[in-house]
């Protein structure tokens, strides 16, 4: 799927985070967009995903040249992000079922053999309640991941990961991505070192002056 933005902008009350914002992601490459904290980079892979609205320009979402409504767009769309929650008195299977009803998740893996593949193999039935920062963080990126979508958003992925947890997020970019359109929010090279594109924030906060 092609994602357009032309002249997007984004504020909060009378402060733009962004502005003129136009760029094109293609089918089947990785771009990473980067800056500080507090920059706006999250803010807009919030807008590119539909969650937050933007102020002024227009999204177009196209696959196989044809348009793809607002309404239908979310379900072409999977991200991962530190803000996103979890229901706690669900288990990690129960949670992984509930999102494949409204997003069905790849065919070549089980559920439980997704919750393995991410290290919660011995979670499966366990309440998320009950999980550490990094288990919840794991979860969020096999719902991402195994999500059939050809779009993954990744914002700030590897956060709450330990060393084998950052292994494990660069094993699954590595397995699980090909063919997807992925948009990575990160000030952190390990997180998106393995994008073709690098696009500054910065240069969308620049033009919010004018």
């Amino acid at each position: 799927m092609k994602i357009s933005l032309q002249n997007v902008g984004k504020r909060f009350n009378r402060e733009w985070i962004f502005r003129h914002c136009s760029y094109e992601f293609l089918p089947g490459k990785n771009y990473a967009v980067t800056g500080p904290n507090g920059s706006g980079k999250s803010t807009l892979l919030q807008v590119i995903a539909g969650a937050t609205l933007h102020n002024e320009g227009t999204i177009e979402y196209n696959s196989s040249q044809r348009t793809i409504t607002t309404e239908q767009h979310y379900t072409n769309i999977s991200i991962a992000a530190p803000y996103l929650e979890l229901i706690e008195e669900m288990t990690a299977n129960e949670m992984l079922e509930f999102h494949a009803a409204f997003k069905p998740l790849i065919q070549s893996l089980s559920i439980t053999e997704m919750l393995q593949t991410v290290g919660l193999g011995n979670a499966v039935n366990k309440q998320i309640r009950y999980f550490s920062s990094g288990m919840k963080q794991r979860l969020k990126l096999a719902q991402a991941f195994f999500s059939n979508t050809p779009v993954l958003l990744l914002d700030e992925p590897t956060t709450n990961l330990d060393a084998d947890g950052i292994a494990l997020y660069q094993s699954l970019i590595s397995n699980y991505t090909q063919n997807k359109l992925v948009i990575v929010s990160s000030n952190v090279k390990q997180e998106y070192d393995f994008c073709e594109e690098v696009i500054g924030i910065g240069k969308f906060k620049t033009m919010a002056k004018i």
